[in-house]
């Protein structure tokens, strides 16, 4: 048996023979269908070893916290990912993991279907000579490397972005002054029924790390715009973008980039200094702490879990609101 608590509600998953139970516990009742799976498994099963269930999900984030999907499906095209969808029935909740470098994941039962794009999601090319067109599966390095190949400058800044394509368009990723939507042109995407779809950039209202794109859309790929220049000067600006993040930001550990975003409508100080004047840098819970390089990112020191990095996230916003009256907004994805 495995016992998951989600919220006030504890929930005991076991396989009696396809059975409803009834369990009561914390004063409340919880009906569960044990079908539930095994309905899945029926439904599911021509998409073989590319579906699994109860996946860990532990290792495929930075922060190395987390506990188990549901449903874990690796996505191998669009015609497969358009079937699943299809068969799903929008019956399900869906949270597409890029590489995990911003998301931090629950320990207990995440009650849905986790989906993961397959290399076939991670091609890339040349349009023409200044537009390049990415799988969202593409890691943004790789982009702002294949752009500088082909000598294509305004990509310098993603070589310094450790996600990939699609969690930056999610979150309107950026860094040294420049964001993605500085150079989107257009995106292709499927929605929960499995229509593909393709939005024009100028009809995304982009804001600071965030957008209005639907919540639910999978992104598929997008289309990129670059001004032609020179190899050596788009090498040297990498070179000294990366010099200068490797300088200020904590590198090969367990963290997951920036925490809270930068409070632009309330302050003009950034989001590193209120948390500086606010709270003690010593501060931890378990195994999670405060980077000593950049206190706007949090680490795993060890083996710290789900409530550990969440009270540290809580009781910084809360310092913070205290002691400036500024409210914090988290830039990382918390998957409940």
């Amino acid at each position: 048996s495995k016992i998951y608590k989600k919220k006030h509600v504890w929930k005991k998953n076991c396989n009696w023979n396809g059975r409803w139970v009834n369990l009561q516990l914390d004063e409340k009742t919880s009906s569960i269908n044990i079908m539930e799976i095994k309905h899945l498994k029926k439904i599911l099963n021509e998409f073989g070893d590319n579906v699994r269930y109860e996946h860990d999900l532990k290792k495929k984030n930075w922060f190395n916290i987390g506990g188990k999907s549901k449903v874990f499906y690796k996505a191998e095209n669009l015609k497969e990912l358009v079937n699943l969808l299809k068969k799903l029935d929008n019956k399900e909740k869906i949270f597409t993991l890029g590489a995990g470098s911003n998301t931090l994941i629950n320990d207990n039962l995440f009650d849905g279907v986790v989906i993961k794009l397959s290399k076939n999601f991670n091609n890339i090319s040349l349009l023409r000579d200044d537009i390049i067109i990415a799988g969202s599966a593409v890691l943004d390095k790789f982009l702002s490397d294949f752009a500088m190949q082909n000598n294509l400058s305004g990509f310098e800044f993603l070589s310094c972005i450790p996600g990939t394509i699609g969690g930056g368009i999610r979150m309107n990723a950026g860094c040294f002054g420049k964001e993605f939507k500085d150079i989107l042109l257009s995106i292709q995407a499927v929605d929960k029924s499995g229509k593909v779809i393709t939005i024009p950039s100028k009809d995304i209202k982009f804001e600071y790390r965030t957008n209005d794109l639907a919540e639910d859309l999978i992104f598929l790929s997008a289309s990129f715009k670059g001004v032609k220049g020179d190899f050596k000067k788009i090498n040297n600006e990498i070179k000294k973008l990366k010099t200068e993040k490797d300088k200020n930001q904590p590198t090969k550990i367990k963290t997951s980039g920036s925490t809270f975003k930068n409070p632009l409508t309330q302050t003009k100080k950034k989001v590193w200094e209120l948390i500086k004047e606010s709270v003690p840098l010593d501060k931890s819970f378990g195994d999670a702490c405060i980077s000593d390089k950049h206190c706007n990112f949090f680490v795993n020191k060890g083996d710290a879990k789900f409530k550990d990095m969440k009270n540290l996230i809580d009781f910084v916003a809360k310092s913070v609101l205290e002691k400036t009256g500024i409210s914090l907004e988290k830039e990382i994805k918390i998957l409940e």
